[in-house]
């Protein structure tokens, strides 16, 4: 193997939220001003994932006060405290670079949702062992 991979594969974080462009991350980045230490967050809609490895970024973007702010961030920086996922994003492209000439509505993302509850209700075998959703009446045609 080679050693600057095995010092790159060290420094690597393990733990790592599964996100992708068009989905909308909240990150917490330790900010240090003179001797103190604070985290700050950041958050906005994920527009880019670049590289691979210990040089990954992705790039977070965000209208605050009616001006547009992109960060970009390393993911497997150590000021990066935390990372949270707030919604996913149904997008068709790996850069969402069409966003920065958008605005209001027209820069909107599709949800994808995720309905962990029905998905369990229907794994689950009813007690009385009636279907869990009544049978949809038919309908004729006249």
């Amino acid at each position: 193997m080679d050693l600057v991979n095995m010092v790159e594969r060290e420094q690597m974080k393990k733990e790592l939220a599964d996100f992708g462009p068009g989905d909308t991350v909240r990150i917490h980045i330790k900010v240090i001003e003179g001797s103190r230490e604070r985290l700050q967050a950041f958050e906005g809609v994920c527009i880019e994932r670049k590289n691979k490895g210990l040089r990954e970024t992705f790039t977070l973007r965000r209208v605050a006060h009616g001006v547009g702010v992109e960060r970009s961030f390393l993911i497997h920086s150590p000021n990066v405290e935390k990372m949270e996922i707030i919604r996913r994003g149904q997008v068709s492209r790996a850069k969402l670079y069409y966003l920065r000439s958008k605005i209001g509505k027209a820069a909107r993302i599709r949800e994808v949702r995720v309905n962990t509850s029905v998905s369990a209700a229907a794994s689950k075998p009813s007690e009385t062992g009636a279907s869990p959703t009544p049978a949809k009446k038919s309908r004729k045609k006249a």
